[in-house]
């Protein structure tokens, strides 16, 4: 067997809840100051559900979904790999129970990877690597990533949502992924989730925002080395951030990613001082790194340098998540989908897209792929602007009662969810009963 060449993403599904609670609405029902949630964090609806909706119920839906509109043999699928944090179960995975999808083809490799919201890249990078590597059996893989981000009442109420992207991998893509990745990872305690009694995680909201952008400049470094290492730019001219055509990042509120975009540039001007002649103030120029994590003249001033480029480049990737809200594992893939989506197709052919996935604790990377070959058909597939314009807006008061009705099934036995049919649409896999034993059991609304 030839060594597999151009190996990517060869096909995208999404699935959004059909519930979303508007941010404005949010603010006003909250009592916080308007723009708060809307322009403080950038978002405009989040996407929720209630107990009739959980990790295995969004991955059923994702997965059959991918394999039914993109007529794929399930015994053409070698390996699925799962990333999520919404755990329900210590020992079984939920690739396990994607199982039931698959027929006779019983010789599937691949589990679960966790941590925090990094675990679909994890997965990701698993798949690629399986295909790529000697134990390959000529077969395509699927990755799966998706989570409920659900927060106790207070500030970080606002930055969840939920949402799953499945997509297949193998040979031959139309996005194929580069060769380089830059990572980094660090023991920090800025989002953990060690209390199993609860849905909720602890936030050290401050904090992991300085990870993040912290991450982003060490794993943005480590790429430009290895790229520099490997020539993967040396036909090109081009410097720094404007390698990449477009950027998709791991999306925790809009307004982060707008900032994070920004960062980039400021980590170029680090490396070349001559970038950007007239632009930066003496000020900002004698900032310390450590300072510049949270220096809002730095901030300030980058955001202006980039905002051209910015709106070009990296906006239409957050039409999508404003939306949505934080899909954890999902969210930079919902980024990319967002950004294939609200791009013409014609102006992505032959362009590198950047992506930055980052999960909290903490694991980090920034990589890139490359759009070679037609994506119509993908963008076709996903219909992910049908998707956010088919949902049906509650109010605050609904997403209290969803969230309450997860609170009360949460680690239930001998249970049978309260959460209303008329929320699920067809197609959607949905929870109908949990039995002495905790064995969980779904149907799909017909």
């Amino acid at each position: 067997m030839s060594q597999p060449q151009n190996v990517g993403i060869k096909a995208l599904e999404i699935y959004v809840p059909s519930r979303i609670v508007n941010q404005a609405e949010l603010e006003k029902h909250d009592g916080v100051a308007a723009g708060k949630y809307t322009i403080g964090l950038g978002q405009t609806n989040m996407a929720f559900v209630d107990d009739r909706e959980d990790i295995y119920s969004f991955a059923l839906t994702a997965v059959s979904r991918l394999l039914k509109n993109n007529n794929i043999d399930p015994a053409s699928i070698g390996r699925i790999e799962v990333g999520t944090e919404t755990l329900l179960d210590k020992s079984k995975s939920v690739k396990s129970v994607l199982m039931q999808l698959f027929g006779e083809n019983s010789n599937i490799e691949g589990v679960d990877n966790v941590n925090a919201c990094y675990g679909g890249t994890n997965a990701l990078f698993n798949a690629v690597n399986w295909v790529e590597g000697r134990s390959w059996d000529g077969r395509n893989a699927i990755v799966v990533a998706g989570d409920i981000a659900l927060y106790a009442k207070g500030a970080a109420r606002p930055t969840g949502g939920a949402g799953c992207v499945a997509m297949l991998i193998g040979p031959d893509a139309p996005l194929v992924l580069d060769n380089v990745h830059g990572s980094y990872f660090e023991h920090a305690y800025d989002f953990y989730k060690p209390d199993l009694t609860s849905e909720y995680p602890y936030v050290d909201g401050h904090y992991s925002l300085t990870c993040y952008t912290k991450a982003l400049d060490k794993a943005y470094a480590a790429y430009n080395a290895r790229a520099e290492k490997v020539g993967l730019f040396k036909d090109s001219d081009k410097k720094g951030a404007d390698r990449f055509d477009y950027s998709a990042f791991h999306v925790p509120t809009c307004k982060l990613v707008t900032k994070s975009y920004a960062r980039l540039l400021y980590n170029d001007y680090l490396n070349d001082k001559s970038l950007y002649e007239g632009q930066v103030p003496e000020e900002v120029a004698a900032v310390s790194y450590d300072a510049s994590l949270t220096d809002k003249t730095v901030e300030k001033t980058f955001l202006g340098i980039a905002k051209a480029q910015s709106a070009e480049r990296m906006a239409p990737s957050l039409q999508g998540p404003t939306n949505t809200g934080n899909m954890y594992t999902a969210s930079v893939y919902a980024s990319l989908i967002s950004l294939l989506t609200f791009v013409p197709t014609d102006k992505l052919q032959g362009k590198r897209i950047s992506l930055f996935s980052y999960g909290s604790g903490l694991a980090s990377t920034l990589f890139s792929l490359t759009v070679k070959g037609d994506i119509s058909d993908i963008v076709k597939a996903c219909d992910f602007k049908a998707k956010l314009d088919n949902r049906t807006t509650e109010t605050p008061v609904d997403y209290e009662a969803a969230t309450e009705l997860r609170e009360k099934a949460h680690l239930k036995k001998n249970f049978e969810p309260q959460g209303d049919l008329k929320h699920i649409k067809e197609g959607v896999y949905y929870l109908t009963n949990i039995d002495d034993m905790f064995r969980r059991k779904y149907e799909i609304k017909q």
